[in-house]
């Protein structure tokens, strides 16, 4: 489950004007992220170590015009033996959603869409991908490959992955809905509910959900994949993954940077645990997924190696480290997997655990699509949470006030003067995802792949951004190849 979303490959779009809903949440902060920065100054820190240490890989970036994205490769040798690949377009549901809402949207050409996914997958080399898509002329799907290498299963939006990642925003929103309910404020410190947290009475629930606490993430420490490697289907609880955290010392005094760790979700699922009075995956069924008529979607037990059919199997090359900790392939190894001499690791059935309320759970595209808009447009929380939620987002770079901003376990990111989503990412072994929603246009975007990582390294799902993008916005033609 590697950090996600993940920071630019690319120049960010830069424009005097920032349009839509960026422009008025710039500089707005909610009250329960105002933590007093003297009281803190005397905690631990380690200097240099935030956001700006990561790998470019190991975040997602929405892209830009002048950007630079390169996707190369070949279909792998299996490539014959997977499905044609389809799409479709469903009929909008009235008359008066048959054309674009003003001119930053194209008019949606089904067939061009499918063969730019085509082209895309089969340059980054992925087995099976899955797009979705939702504007006011309709819902477009373009798939291609297959759900199992050496079948000829195509994928479909109603095909079960591990959103990984994508969790974060589930598990930001039941915490949202439990200050809501007054059971917990955002201001409180974890060490209210969870006891032995380095800086615990000093890191604020909001700094978790926003990434600035300066815990060590633990899905970096290379002994979690290297114990994965050994024992994928081992049951792993989140206190051992916080033990692995609590080793190291925490990166910065909290509140001072960002850097994405998936240590502050794992709190997060225990503060909702003991704030809420029941297991997470039940708050999370009652809460979220019942209510939204998310059917396939669940956070499985500990010991739950399953996924619902109909699934995709998940593959990567390498070790589970080419995921968790970004560890770049070699140049034989990259040379090995075009050839199609190296065949992708099925990491379908590796025990997910780990990752809990960081990147557990499992969806589908039609669900995942659901969701994001659900939660983006005003569906899950009240109308003064929801204010505090989307003003939550906050520059990851300080030096890039108008780059990509994390908030309350959502990334926001313009990509053109007409164009912005709210949006998160998923990764780990097997499957790479994106979902986002654009409010001013009503876009909706879920794309998914069962490849985590392209051989020339990059987050699959991300690589395609730039394909689809082209096809949904007017004046937008980012580079593909």
């Amino acid at each position: 489950m590697v950090a996600l979303p993940i920071a630019a490959l690319w120049p960010r779009y830069r424009t005097a004007e920032c349009e839509g809903s960026d422009a008025g949440m710039r500089n707005s902060r909610p009250d329960d992220d105002a933590p007093d920065r003297a009281r803190r100054a005397g905690a631990g820190s380690r200097a240099g170590r935030t956001a700006r240490s990561r790998t470019a890989r190991s975040r997602i970036a929405l892209v830009a015009p002048c950007a630079a994205l390169l996707i190369t490769g070949a279909l792998p040798s299996e490539a014959g033996a997977t499905a044609p690949a389809a799409v479709s377009a469903a009929p909008a549901a009235t008359a008066s959603a048959c054309e674009p809402t003003g001119s930053a949207l194209k008019s949606i050409d089904p067939a061009a869409l499918q063969s730019a996914v085509e082209r895309a997958a089969k340059k980054l080399m992925v087995p099976g991908a899955v797009v979705l898509l939702r504007t006011p002329q309709g819902t477009f799907r373009a798939t291609a490959g297959t759900t199992e290498l050496g079948t000829a299963e195509p994928p479909t939006t109603g095909d079960h992955f591990r959103i990984a990642s994508n969790t974060k925003t589930m598990t930001s929103a039941l915490i949202n809905l439990l200050a809501q309910d007054g059971r917990l404020r955002l201001s409180d410190p974890v060490s209210d509910y969870v006891p032995g947290v380095p800086n615990g009475e000093h890191i604020t629930i909001a700094e978790l959900l926003k990434m600035r606490s300066g815990l060590y993430n633990y899905t970096s420490a290379p002994e979690l994949a290297a114990a994965l490697d050994a024992d994928p289907e081992k049951a792993r609880t989140p206190q051992e993954m916080l033990d692995i955290a609590f080793r190291r010392p925490p990166n910065f005094a909290p509140g001072t940077s960002y850097e994405y760790s998936n240590t502050n979700y794992v709190l997060l699922g225990l503060v909702a645990e003991k704030a809420g009075g029941r297991p997470l995956a039940q708050q999370l069924r009652d809460r979220l997924f019942a209510p939204l008529g998310l059917a396939e979607t669940s956070l499985p037990g500990a010991t739950d190696v399953s996924i619902p059919t109909p699934y995709s199997h998940g593959y990567m090359y390498g070790g589970t480290a080419y995921a968790l900790v970004d560890r770049p392939y070699p140049a034989d190894m990259q040379a090995a997997a075009r050839s199609g001499r190296l065949k992708p690791v099925d990491y379908t059935h590796q025990n997910p655990s780990y990752a809990t309320a960081a990147g557990g759970a499992i969806s589908a595209a039609d669900d995942m699509a659901t969701w994001i808009r659900s939660l983006v447009t005003g569906k899950v929380l009240n109308p003064a949470t929801q204010r505090q939620w989307l003003h939550s987002l906050q520059a990851e770079d300080p030096a890039a006030p108008d780059g990509q901003k994390y908030g309350y376990g959502i990334a926001h990111q313009r990509f053109g003067p007409h164009a912005a989503m709210y949006y998160h990412g998923g990764e780990l072994p097997g499957f790479n995802s994106f979902i986002g929603h654009d409010p001013d246009n009503d876009v909706t975007l879920v794309v998914w792949t069962n490849l985590t990582v392209s051989p020339d390294g990059r987050a699959t799902a991300n690589a395609l951004l730039p394909t689809v993008l082209n096809q949904v916005y007017a004046g937008l033609s980012l580079p593909t190849d």
